[in-house]
């Protein structure tokens, strides 16, 4: 599978919009790991913060957005409390959030590949670690970052009890 990938563009929201929608429908009528819900979590508006703020990017497959992921510098307030590998203040660390890949091409190897390219891209921006968390019941994620290197740090609450969403835990991979 031929992958591209490329620094999302204004003109990607709508498509990014429909991805987040079309997978929280998907997640809704199965097994929902991340615990997304639509028009909560992600929506339009995590598209274009991430495209104002140039640091989302999508994966292409036949010129269709098949996943997206943002590499930003902004971690949660809880990652304060963490005892991180790397001790920083997020200037050469990067945080991984709204990671999505398109239902239809999960179980394809997109999944690995968005991570391969936020390593690749890290490495070039010379940052000296990635974080990121991931709801404790998202087993397939989990296995996804651990085979990928990433270490877990710890388990904190993100402050999404509301939404049935208890524990986040965080990982981290040294560059």
């Amino acid at each position: 599978m031929n992958i591209v990938f490329d620094l999302g563009k204004t003109n990607d929201i709508d498509e990014l919009e429909q991805l987040y929608n079309d997978l929280n429908d998907h997640l809704a009528k199965g097994v929902n790991y991340p615990g997304w819900i639509k028009d909560i979590y992600p929506v339009r508006q995590n598209a274009i913060d991430g495209v104002e703020n140039g640091n989302l990017y999508v994966s292409k497959y036949n010129g269709k957005i098949i996943g997206s992921i943002i590499l930003s510098h902004e971690p949660e307030p809880e990652y304060y409390k963490a005892k991180w590998q790397f001790e920083s203040d997020y200037s050469d660390v990067f945080v991984v959030h709204t990671f999505a890949v398109h239902h239809e091409f999960m179980k394809c190897g997109v999944g690995k590949a968005l991570i391969d390219f936020s390593i690749e891209h890290s490495i070039k921006s010379k940052a000296k670690s990635i974080r990121l968390d991931v709801y404790e019941g998202n087993i397939p994620a989990i296995r996804l970052y651990e085979k990928c290197g990433f270490k877990y740090i710890d388990t904190v609450d993100l402050g999404l009890g509301n939404h049935g969403l208890n524990w986040f835990k965080l990982y981290e991979k040294l560059l």
